[in-house]
């Protein structure tokens, strides 16, 4: 008989961006109970994390356990005593050979557990196991920890509670409606549960929430914002969107600043007029089914035009400095407590710029990169760094080229943002993750497992990104310096980006890469003509006979590079490999492949490399290192994974 299994495990509210790693970890570790199921599926809301299985066994199969007892040559006490423990005569018992002897054992029959049994002992322990960056105590220090406090636990397998406890709660068939809409206690089964939550104003897929706020945004005019549209997913439990206004005065103000007002402090939605302009209106969804007397709209209003004031405040107030008469302000703040204040950190990027070839407007920026760190609208809306700096750069007649910069300078942040706008914005946003990379890891701040609190590998991705995307001819080796662990760490994004974000494969990444990745614009160009060579049917043979050269070079431990002796060459294929190998020195693989592959085949089939004459068989290794030296400057196409 198969049954069905529930687990909700309530607590107080989560936070929206922990919920869908929770899931996945509940996940995994009900998986690891090894108990048999048909599927599983999981949900959650801010107030409850929810794994559903159908299909689970009433109890886990019977199985045999062969019990080893005394040598076949023990006293008859002995045996009869280990018979007894087993429950049966000894004439019951069997005698087995083993390397050590032959000895008594007896097959005992093991009754498979109730899987509600296997459940109550294993889910305290499950429920604890759920991975969260951070947890609490919530019933005293000692306590057990979660991201927040539990309130129920609902446990059921077919119509049974699971029974067991944990810091007090115990399991049971109850479930919690909306806090504000629902009943405190609902009794649920496994076949009505989705059902009775609905009852109780509680949609429990997350793909519905989405789904209906889509569906009440539609015809709002709502700037897209698919990463908000997830916040209020896990933030609310029935959610329903109204629309507001404000005053448009408010619309003097930069939209970045607006936009940034209503999505992180308040996480409404901005919306567009007919021709694409900021209106003043915005889209709230509540946690709730209706507003009928307008009481949230008006209080979301309300309080919207009061950060707005806020932020026009802060704006006309940091008017009265320039962010070139802040830059002595940066003095006194710390960017890392080893690597010393701002203004020493904005000392090294102006000094960085000039070495990648960056114009004035490109120091410039450079010196007023970090001056908005010192204004009340940053100090106050922090996610505005870099973008309040290049407003304010405009405002105060900063060239084109420099307010960009300074705009861009964060550019990109994902793998899915643009990169900075031009040639002044990307030299400056490079040297500032550069300055940081450099710094960091010059003084221990390595990123080690989840652990990156200065994002230290989206910086480094972002170098990439700007460098191949940017078409900067920068060698990056060179800038790096002898810092073997930033190398180190830099291969590794590299290859990430080449190989998960452009989509070469991996041995292709991996045989440009050997060949040198210093110049990212010239590997890019490289794998490109690794990729289109891979499609040609001479490029696997000849990949498969680089290899064949690089193994019989190390086999060899060859570290010659002197100058091949024509005069040692067999008449025949020796001779023919040396001279078509003259005949295309110097010219691109790729129109070379087709003649050159017969001749090394030919070789391998009639030449003894490794021969009994010490100088013919020296020449013959030179031969091949020569000719594996010409064309390892495109690739190292001995790393390349062929068929044959």
């Amino acid at each position: 008989m198969s049954l069905p299994f529930l687990l909700e495990i309530g607590t107080e509210e989560i936070p929206d961006w922990m919920i869908p790693n929770a899931l996945e970890s509940l996940r995994l570790l009900f998986e690891k109970l090894a108990i048999p199921y048909e599927s599983v599926a999981m949900d959650a809301t801010p107030r409850r994390l929810v794994l559903r299985a159908e299909g689970l066994p009433e109890k886990q199969a019977d199985s045999e356990e062969r019990v080893m007892g005394p040598a076949k040559s023990a006293p008859v006490q002995a045996v009869a005593g280990f018979a007894r423990k087993q429950g049966v005569a000894a004439e019951a018992l069997s005698v087995e050979t083993t390397p050590k002897g032959e000895y008594y054992t007896f097959l005992k029959k093991v009754s498979g557990r109730r899987t509600k049994d296997i459940l109550a002992e294993a889910l305290p322990g499950i429920i604890l196991q759920i991975y969260f960056p951070k947890t609490m105590y919530w019933t005293g220090k000692g306590g057990p920890r979660f991201i927040r406090p539990i309130r129920w636990i609902l446990a059921l397998l077919g119509d049974e509670v699971v029974p067991f406890e944990l810091a007090g709660v115990r399991s049971d068939a109850l479930t919690s409606g909306h806090r504000r809409l629902g009943a405190r206690e609902v009794v649920v089964t496994t076949a009505d549960y989705t059902r009775r939550l609905r009852d109780h104003y509680v949609i429990l897929a997350a793909e519905e929430r989405r789904n209906k706020i889509r569906g009440e945004l539609a015809g709002m005019r709502v700037k897209s914002d698919p990463a908000l549209l997830e916040t209020l997913v896990y933030i609310t439990e029935y959610p329903t969107a109204i629309q507001g206004s404000f005053d448009p005065q408010f619309l003097t103000l930069p939209e970045e600043v607006l936009i940034t007002v209503m999505r992180h402090h308040q996480k409404y939605f901005s919306v567009e007029d007919a021709d694409g302009k900021l209106a003043p209106s915005f889209v709230a969804v509540m946690n709730i089914d209706s507003d009928p007397e307008g009481f949230v709209r008006s209080g979301n209003e309300r309080v919207l035009r009061a950060r707005f004031n806020d932020a026009r405040f802060f704006w006309e107030t940091d008017q009265k400095k320039t962010l070139a008469d802040r830059k002595a302000d940066l003095g006194h703040v710390t960017f890392q407590a080893k690597l010393g204040s701002y203004l020493l950190k904005t000392e090294r990027t102006m000094s960085l710029v000039r070495d990648l070839g960056g114009d004035a407007h490109a120091v410039r920026a450079a010196e007023l990169l970090k001056c908005d760190l010192t204004t009340e609208l940053v100090k106050e809306f922090t996610e505005l760094q870099g973008v309040v700096g290049g407003l304010y750069a405009r405002a105060q007649g900063e060239p084109a080229e420099v307010w960009q910069a300074i705009y861009d300078q964060y550019k990109p942040e994902s793998m899915e943002d643009a990169i900075p706008r031009n040639r002044t914005a990307l030299l400056v946003a490079l040297a500032d993750k550069l300055d940081t990379l450099r710094g960091c890891f010059g003084v221990g701040l390595i990123p080690t497992g989840s652990r990156d609190p200065f994002a230290l590998r989206r910086a480094a991705q972002g170098v990439v990104r700007i460098i191949v995307e940017g078409k900067l001819e920068v060698a990056l080796q060179d800038v790096i310096g002898s810092d073997a662990a930033l190398a180190s760490f830099f291969e590794d994004r590299i290859k990430f980006y080449f190989k998960d974000v452009r989509g070469f494969k991996y041995d292709e990444v991996n045989a440009a890469m050997a060949a040198g990745w210093s110049n990212l614009v010239d590997l890019e160009a490289r794998l490109e003509r690794v990729q289109m060579l891979r499609l040609t049917p001479d490029f696997e043979p000849l990949a498969a006979s680089f290899k064949r050269i690089r193994n019989i070079l190390e086999q060899a431990k060859f570290e010659g590079a002197g100058a091949i002796d024509a005069g040692l060459l067999e008449e025949g294929p020796e001779q023919e490999l040396y001279r078509e190998y003259r005949g295309i020195a110097g010219q691109p693989i790729e129109s070379v492949i087709a003649k050159l592959r017969p001749k090394v085949d030919l070789f391998f089939d009639k030449v003894l490399v490794n021969a009994p004459d010490a100088r013919v068989r020296q020449n013959r290794l030179t031969l091949l290192k020569t000719l594996l030296a010409e064309f390892s400057t495109v690739a190292d196409f001995s790393e390349i994974v062929t068929t044959s």
